[in-house]
């Protein structure tokens, strides 16, 4: 009886599909949103204005989110990898 090693998997979710560039202006964006939401949220004044500014942070969240990890799942969906990132043929 032969056991034979499996495969590794590495999960979807695990991989880098965004450039270093990309990376670190998605950071860049997603703190600046996160400190301007934040900051206008404080002085809020309507409820359409604290919606926005909380869709301001989620976007901010989002965007550190995924520099931080290096993976975008709308990248993934849409099959897109940049060229710098695609492995030699």
């Amino acid at each position: 009886m032969t056991i034979r090693p499996t495969a590794v998997h590495t999960p979807r979710w695990r991989t880098i599909n965004i450039t270093p560039a990309e990376r670190i202006g998605r950071i860049a964006l997603g703190l600046a949103g996160i400190v301007v939401g934040l900051v206008l949220l404080i002085s809020a004044g309507s409820a359409l204005a604290v919606i926005l500014e909380v869709l301001l942070i989620a976007a901010g969240l989002d965007l550190l989110v995924t520099g931080a990890l290096g993976h975008c799942p709308l990248y993934a969906k849409l099959g897109h990898v940049p060229k710098s990132l695609r492995s030699p043929r």
